[in-house]
Order: structure tokens, then sequence, then C-alpha cells
């Protein structure tokens, strides 16, 4: 038996107690939820917190009775962030366990590979933040759910914060914005709601691009100090954040006017910056860190309490823990939605969650039972519309933690929306795919 098949069968064990026998786990029934890792490489200290709060709320979800009474079962796969190692992982895992319920693949990158692999799979794809913004068209992106938002919405709202701040957008008009971003598809997708937004306002932008790992920062920085924009809005990741962050502190850019995007503002980022980083910003979609929250005091004494954690207890209810713990509850809540059409108590095939996914009505009520109150509003999901919520908030770094800095903000979709269909009905029309009937959106 390998290392790694040793530690699924012992994940098994310790999320099914008692029913762990060797006969019982082969007779349980089991829901597989694949975990794309990237617990090694550039983004290691930001995507093993990811890690860890998604493998700790699905032990959660089995302490709790499972979904209906089916247990979880989830199984790593490292991929380091690298697209091609992503798509073995995908291809290694997707028949496993009787079959893969949903993807989160935690890379613009791997979603763009794996975009077009999983209609013929039928196996959907969660990229909550990430992946492709026009994926939002449930029409056009049959199995893509980049549900609670994407990175128009968030590049959206942190400008609808910048013009908040300076007192309205016409005050932006002749203002110059930095665009510091991971010189990939990833940094790539912001670009165009920045430019639209720059079109409509008259503000000029610097677009900064910075190659992977982003190790190397100073001559971005060297152009910063020159042409002293404005503000910066920075769309980076791992190690690359926290360099930017160091950059601007060596050569006396505000923090202040520094405002990061949904993967440019959480805890590994700031920790070795520190006070130095003070009065920092970054977008959050819904939630933040959430410490007091009630489903991490709940993991703190169900999961940790009992030695079953994934990772350190330290880092519970953090950003990027909570990030994790928040996609676990979509996959795991869009699975119970498929249920209740194709059978409650009964394992769901990926096409059933699909369902689900497109199916979802999470009202704040809902939320507020499975202890997301104050973390979540409410989502809701149809066949036009795989996002479900446009919804965010900014936190402002204080030194050495982070605190709300504006009350929640709604992504424009009178802007949004033609964005979304455009991009999703040329990408449509490049692939030779119809637009979903009515017929195939009950389906």
């Amino acid at each position: 038996m390998t290392f790694r098949a040793i530690a699924i069968a012992a994940t098994l064990a310790a999320a099914l107690g008692p029913l762990a026998t060797t006969g019982a786990v082969a007779q349980d029934k089991v829901q597989f939820f694949p975990s794309l890792t990237g617990r090694t490489g550039p983004v290691a200290p930001n995507a093993t917190p990811f890690a860890n709060g998604y493998a700790d709320y699905m032990k959660l979800v089995n302490i709790r009775g499972g979904i209906n009474g089916v247990k979880t079962l989830v199984e790593e796969c490292e991929t380091a962030y690298a697209t091609d190692r992503g798509v073995e992982c995908y291809e290694r895992l997707k028949g496993k366990h009787g079959g893969a319920t949903v993807f989160q693949p935690l890379s613009t990158g791997i979603t763009f590979a794996l975009t077009e692999k999983i209609p013929a799979d039928k196996i959907p794809m969660i990229t909550s933040g990430y992946g492709r913004s026009d994926s939002q068209d449930g029409g056009v992106f049959k199995w893509n759910f980049p549900l609670i938002g994407h990175y128009w919405v968030a590049g959206d709202t942190v400008l609808q914060h910048i013009a908040k701040k300076e007192g309205g957008w016409d005050k932006l008009r002749g203002k110059k914005i930095a665009v510091v971003y991971h010189d990939s598809p990833f940094g790539k997708e912001l670009l165009p709601i920045i430019q639209e937004r720059a079109a409509m306002h008259g503000f000029e932008l610097q677009m900064l691009p910075v190659p992977a790992p982003g190790v190397e920062q100073k001559s971005i920085w060297l152009q910063v100090r020159q042409q002293r924009p404005d503000f910066v809005v920075m769309q980076t990741w791992g190690v690359m954040t926290a360099t930017a962050l160091k950059e601007a502190v060596a050569t006396g850019y505000p923090r202040e006017k520094m405002f990061g995007t949904w993967w440019s503002g959480a805890e590994p980022d700031l920790k070795d910056v520190g006070q130095a980083a003070k009065g920092y910003s970054a977008v959050m979609m819904q939630h933040g860190s959430e410490p007091q929250s009630a489903v991490v005091q709940e993991i703190l004494t169900k999961v940790h309490g009992p030695g079953q954690g994934t990772g350190p207890k330290e880092e519970v209810g953090q950003v990027l823990y909570m990030r994790g713990v928040v996609g676990a509850m979509l996959a795991v809540e869009g699975v119970r939605a498929a249920q209740e059409r194709f059978g409650k108590g009964k394992v769901m095939l990926g096409e059933q969650a699909r369902w689900g996914y497109e199916n979802l009505n999470l009202t704040q009520a809902k939320l507020d039972a499975l202890g997301f109150k104050g973390v979540l509003r409410p989502i809701s999901t149809s066949c036009a519309d795989h996002m479900g919520s446009a919804w965010t908030r900014v936190h402002t770094w204080d030194g050495s933690k982070f605190v709300w800095a504006s009350d929640w903000l709604q992504a424009d979709e009178q802007i949004i929306k033609p964005m979304v269909r455009s991009s999703a009905e040329k990408y449509a029309q490049e692939k030779k795919l119809q637009r979903r009937t009515p017929q195939d959106c009950q389906s």
C-alpha cells in the first residue's frame, strides 16, 4: 500500500469513526470530493490553508451525519499550481471512488484546461473567485460554476470602493491607476473590467505585468516610483503579493493607496511585512477572517478538539482557511440540492450534482443554520446565472490583522452581464457550441 493510499484510508477511517472497519467502509455510501492542492511551490503558503479548510469542513459534515446520511470522502492530489500537473490529477481522480462529484482546481490555468474536458466527462467544476469570468453564463458553460463571484466582480467592486473613498466616480477622471498583475491567465482575467471602467470614467491605466512566481519586482516598483500613480490595484497570488508589499515599503509608495483583489489579501501575504503594511486593503467576496463564526467554533470543537484537524489550529478561521471551508460547503450543498430531486440519502453522480449547483437556493436561514451567519449572504443560481451572488466587502490591514473597512458592495451587473454574455458568445463561436435550450436547462 502506498503512503497516499494509507493516508486516504486513515482519513476515511477518521471521518467515518466507528463505521471504519474494512467491511463497513466497503458498504458505506460515499460521495467523493477530489481536492486539487497547492501545498508545494510558490503558492503553498496561501493554498495550504485552503486545502486544510476544505478537508476540515468535509470532516465536520460527516460528524453532522453526512449529506442526508451519505459520507464525504476527500482525496488530495498535488498540483503545485502547475497546469499540466492539474490536468494529470484530474485524469487520475475523476473515476475514483465511484466517480468525482465536483472539482475545485484553485488555479485559473487549470480551470481553462479542464473547461475543455468536463463536458465530455460530465463532471461539474466550482471556481469561486477565479477561473473564467464569462462562465457565469450557464447558457454556454453548462459545467462551470464561478459561485459567489469572479474576477470582474472583484475588479468592479474594488474600483467602487476607491471611487467612494474619493467622493464619486467623477473624482477619478484624470487620475492614474497602476495595475500590478500576475502575467498569466489568472492576472489577465481581471483586465477587461478595469479597462471598461477606465473608459467609462476617464482614468488612466498603467499596466504592470509581473512574471511568475513574482519574487523579483524591483523594476516594476521602480516604474511605480517614477510614474507615481494615484492608486495601485494588485491581482497577485502567493509569494508575489508579499514581494509587492515589501517593494512598496522600500520605494515609499503609500500602502493606504494599494488595493488587492480577492487573492491578494490574506494573512500569509502580510505576516512577514507586519506593521509596515498597515493601510493595505483588499476586496473580499463576502467572507474574510471569521474566527468568531459559528462554523469555525464548531470545527474547533468537533474536529480539532478530538485531534482530527488537518492543519494547525491557529489558522482555523483565517481568510484562506475560510475560503476552503466555503468551497467545501458549496460543494456539499449542491449535492444536497441534487438529492432533493434525484433521491435523498443517495450518492449523486457528477451530472446530478451539476443540476444541484445550477439550482442552489442558499437562503440566509439555510446559511445561518450551517454556521455562516454574518459570513455569507444568500446565493441563488439558475441556468442563466452560474454565479449566484455578486456581493463583496473590503478589509484593511491594521498592522497585525484585517478589519472590515467598507459596507457591503455589489458589482454592477448592468456592466458585467453584457461583458459576460459577449465573452461567452465568442467562446461558443470559437468552439462551435450551441447555446443551451430551455429544455436543456431543465435537465
